[in-house]
């Protein structure tokens, strides 16, 4: 969305947002109501407080934690309109070291219950279909049919990622206000039959029900009811695609349309105690008319497809928003269409698909599926109530005003947590496994760049601004060939002079390099999402140039384009001098060819650190090894790019000596070897003529 739809409220911006933000919360009513029933055994143990109590705990959890928490507070958390956990912690992470293991905890538990999501929502669609007749035929007759319906659903959703969602994208919003006008009309067209179902509007039967004997699993009743709130966190993320005014105008319609299916599904549940299904029961699908119910399966199919989408591009927009912030490695993105903010991860697409497809043949039905689902995102909701804490005493918010909010939202969230743990042993280990590994990794990588920082030896660094004059005169020194005519080292510049030894070494030991002009990048990721800027120092020279980059979190990193523009710059105000070329396809073409070089960290046996940190570097270098190549990340794949790898050298440098002795005591070492090899022979000869 472009920011003029963005920044204001407008009738195309609330359709787009409708369209990628309700998504995840707007297939809840597709087995909120069926988890329910199933964990308290079917039908024949169902009554009219349970139902009563089960919806008012739906939309009073939906009211405090989305609209609340999320539309009314969360939403003015934008880092310049970018939301989510780790837009949050960039905002807030002065304030607090320790700040970092709640967005690296929410992070990961984000990603982790992402993999679920599609799986539970296209599955639950296609089991509509089953034993349903088509003319003469029933074209998913078993619970193989459904699978094998989703996995190829889920398998082209994954395959099409790399060719870009702009032209599906621009769907989404029409479906999914259909979908969410479908939602409300048919719940009230079966609310009307009872309209003393509004009772459940009363709070009071929400508590009630966590304690009472109708609800025969107590206060676990709380983790199905989690299910129709796990989109909180999704829409939060969301804010900087579609703008908080879009969102805040948007979500009123979308609540009560959900709120009226709820409603309907929990009058149909109470009039029809003895309904037997064809196949397992959904009361999501039993409210609509059977003459409507294959229209009523194809718009959910899509719905879940579309929420399905919405994920996938989130877990990419949340693993790019990761690497700029150095919580894990880095990894090749790709821009597959001219829309701002659009990325493909291939790596991340894969690891998704894979987890997913996983998933689908692990539990098999939703309703397996269901009974794990949901536990991880608690835990990022819980994460996410820490790092608003600190953010409203950024604000300035009271004292008093920060730990109401806390106690409020973290006394219902843990609640929420403990209810949820009961699915641990249910399937949600699996989630708990994956956010486990996504957790190691990134506490791998941003704990073991600590390290690396902390324990660099002092003299690993020297000052560039003493090397400049050797650099000129070798510059200009036509005893060496030209290397390149812009020689571009990727290296960081501290403080505006101090730079690593072995950049210096590469140019001017190993085989010193000739170039017109030297450059020295610096990569600075900023806070902000969009910034776009750069300095320059020249050391009053016209070869030696220090820039500095400054880029937003979630800018792509296309180092060879921004050089040639900041080259082009330089000449023009003549801060350094043209490079004319005599051969070349461009007339009048002022800038020369560009040689990049990356200097690679390999850890030396040198190092001298603690166990923990030995460890933590050695397994952060591994991971280095498998992300991906240097030259991808820095935008470089079609330049002219080498990759050096240098000793890693940590913590106190031990000096090693060896001792100089003469020639000949070796040489009669080696001979008294020899004589009494030829002894042992001779006896070993005459014991055996004996």
């Amino acid at each position: 969305m472009n920011d003029k739809l963005k920044n204001r409220l407008s009738i195309a911006g609330l359709l787009i947002t409708i369209g990628i933000v309700y998504g995840d919360i707007g297939t809840s009513p597709l087995y909120v109501m069926k988890s329910i029933i199933n964990a308290n055994g079917g039908l024949v143990n169902i009554n009219r407080e349970l139902i009563i109590g089960s919806i008012s705990l739906i939309l009073w959890t939906v009211t405090l934690l989305t609209t609340i928490k999320y539309v009314l507070i969360a939403l003015q958390a934008t880092n310049h309109g970018e939301g989510g956990i780790f837009a949050l912690y960039a905002l807030v992470r002065k304030r607090a070291k320790w700040l970092v293991m709640p967005a690296l905890i929410g992070g990961a538990a984000l990603l982790a219950d992402g993999a679920l999501t599609p799986a539970v929502t296209v599955t639950t669609s296609i089991e509509g279909l089953k034993g349903m007749k088509l003319g003469q035929h029933i074209f998913v007759p078993d619970q193989k049919s459904v699978i094998f319906i989703t996995i190829i659903i889920l398998l082209l959703l994954f395959l099409i990622q790399r060719m870009g969602t702009d032209v599906i994208g621009k769907a989404f919003g029409p479906v999914m206000l259909i979908w969410f006008t479908f939602l409300g009309v048919v719940g009230f067209c079966n609310m009307i039959g009872d309209m003393s179902i509004l009772e459940a509007l009363n709070p009071i039967y929400a508590i009630k029900i966590m304690f009472s004997p109708a609800n025969k699993v107590g206060f676990f009743i709380l983790g199905s009811i989690f299910l129709a709130t796990t989109g909180a966190e999704a829409l939060y993320s969301d804010v900087g695609h579609v703008g908080k005014a879009n969102i805040i105008g948007s979500w009123p319609y979308v609540f009560v349309c959900l709120s009226l299916n709820y409603l309907g599904q929990g009058v149909w549940i109470l009039h029809n105690p003895n309904y037997h299904a064809i196949g397992d029961l959904n009361p999501f699908f039993a409210i609509v008319p059977e003459q409507l119910r294959i229209y009523a399966i194809i718009l959910a199919t899509l719905a879940a497809i579309i929420a399905s989408q919405a994920l996938i591009t989130g877990s990419f927009t949340l693993v790019s928003e990761a690497i700029q912030l150095k919580f894990i490695p880095r990894m090749n993105i790709i821009f597959p269409s001219k829309q701002q903010g659009q990325i493909y991860i291939p790596s991340v697409n894969k690891m998704l698909a894979i987890a997913t497809l996983s998933i689908v043949f692990f539990f098999k039905t939703s309703e397996h599926m269901e009974a794990a689902y949901g536990l991880a995102i608690t835990a990022t909701m819980l994460m996410t109530t820490l790092l608003l804490f600190e953010y409203l005493g950024q604000s300035n918010h009271s004292i008093f005003t920060r730990l109401l909010f806390v106690v409020i939202f973290t006394l219902i969230e843990t609640a929420f947590l403990i209810s949820s743990l009961v699915k641990f042993v249910h399937g949600g280990y699996v989630t708990v496994l994956i956010a486990g590994l996504i957790l190691g990794v990134m506490y791998i990588w941003y704990y073991g760049n600590k390290v690396r920082d902390l324990r660099e030896n002092r003299n690993s660094y020297v000052r560039l601004d003493q090397y400049i004059d050797m650099l000129t005169r070798l510059s200009h020194d036509e005893d060496y060939p030209t290397y390149a005519t812009n020689l571009v080292y990727m290296a960081k510049v501290k403080y505006n002079k101090f730079i690593k030894r072995e950049v210096i070494y590469s140019i001017l030991d190993k085989r010193p390099k000739r170039a017109k002009a030297y450059w020295f990048v610096t990569v600075n990721v900023t806070d902000e999402p969009f910034t776009n800027e750069y300095s320059v120092n020249t050391f009053g020279t016209k070869n030696v140039i220090n820039v500095q980059l400054y880029l937003g979190f979630k800018q792509q990193q296309r180092v060879n384009i921004y050089l040639r523009q900041i080259v082009h710059d330089l000449i023009a105000d003549q801060t350094i001098e043209a490079q004319p070329q005599e051969y070349t396809t461009t007339p009048g073409r002022d800038v020369g060819d560009f040689s990049f070089v990356i200097v690679q960290d390999v850890v030396s046996p040198q190092t001298q650190l603690t166990n923990y940190e030995k460890n933590i570097i050695k397994a952060r270098v591994w991971l280095q090894n498998l992300s991906s190549n240097p030259a991808s990340w820095f935008g470089l794949d079609y330049s002219d790019t080498v990759i050096e790898r240098v000793p890693l050298i940590l913590g106190t440098r031990h000096k090693f000596y060896i001792n100089r002795v003469p020639a000949s005591k070796y040489s009669i070492i080696e001979k008294e070897k020899e004589e009494k090899k030829h002894m042992l022979a001779e006896y070993r000869k005459k014991l055996h003529n004996f």
